[in-house]
């Protein structure tokens, strides 16, 4: 009986001591491109939005938002839609720009009072609760702390929620004021934010936020 390991164990056998070295040596990179290959490219969502059902996003900032940071709730409401809808087709959006009139014609104060008010089956709420762009007057890194939940208009019931840690954008380096305009800044990071949002609800690839620190300089 021919006992020699056949080609496919010795080729796993070769791919496991090669991260080992990878390790051992320090490479990051080249352990996270060997990962990368090895598990693909996908990880599930944390809860996956019904098909067909109508979804509303809604951002609601603190108060001092308001004012320091004006339609930074409406911008990130905006793009976790347009995300959403992008990667979820199934599901039926309301068009933000709707959300956005109907919050500005009716008092409200709870998530679910626009839902309802919009005839959504869903609402994302977010309660944006940190919105920064500077650290010092010359150096842009921006801050957010977000909190999320996922309502169901009929019942009121709290099908998923999530308070991720605070984003951080770019996550290792800051940028010099002098190399890009605010709004331009602004808008990269409402766009890192609304991303690390929309994720929580489809399948994507874990791997994009570690190139967030090049972005800044594309």
């Amino acid at each position: 009986m021919d006992r020699r390991p056949s080609r496919c164990g010795r080729l796993v056998a070769l791919g496991t001591m090669t991260l080992v070295l990878l390790v051992s040596a320090g490479c990051t990179n080249a352990l996270f491109t060997a990962m990368y290959l090895i598990k693909g490219n996908s990880i599930p969502a944390e809860f996956k939005l019904p098909k067909e059902k109508s979804v509303v996003v809604v951002c609601r900032p603190v108060a001092s938002l308001q004012y320091c940071n004006a339609r930074v709730d409406q911008d990130l409401a905006h793009g976790v839609s347009t995300l959403l809808k992008q990667n979820l087709p199934k599901i039926k959006m309301v068009d933000p720009r709707k959300a956005s009139e109907w919050m500005d014609e009716n008092p409200w104060q709870e998530f679910l009072e626009v839902g309802k008010g919009l005839k959504a089956d869903l609402v994302v709420g977010i309660d944006l609760e940190q919105f920064q762009l500077y650290q010092g007057q010359t150096l842009y890194q921006g801050r957010a702390i977000t909190d999320i939940k996922l309502y169901d208009c009929k019942t009121g019931e709290i099908l998923f929620r999530k308070r991720p840690p605070q984003t951080v954008y770019p996550p290792n380096r800051m940028v010099q004021t002098a190399e890009k305009q605010e709004a331009e800044f602004r808008q990269e990071f409402v766009h890192v934010l609304a991303d690390q949002v929309a994720r929580y609800f489809y399948d994507h690839d874990p791997y994009l936020d570690f190139a967030l620190d090049s972005k800044t300089i594309e």
